[in-house]
């Protein structure tokens, strides 16, 4: 995937950060817990083509989403 790719897309909905995943070949925004897929190097930045991610892929994500002091 190409870096500089990485660094201008954002979310189609919320247009937060995405994080890319390189094992899964996805784009994940965590806002939305929504999953992009890559085919062939090509982001499908398309709502209906996205998956929805579980908690516990949430969670490994952002560790200290659940539980834990909110620090302004």
């Amino acid at each position: 995937m190409d870096k500089r790719l990485l660094e201008i897309l954002v979310c189609p909905l919320c247009k937060g950060e995405l994080v890319y995943q390189r094992e899964e070949q996805e784009l994940i925004c965590k806002f939305d817990r929504l999953a992009f897929p890559i085919r062939d190097d090509i982001p499908v930045m398309l709502e209906n083509e996205a998956r929805r991610i579980s908690l516990e892929e949430y969670d490994a994500l952002h560790p200290k989403a659940h539980g834990g002091p909110i620090v302004p």
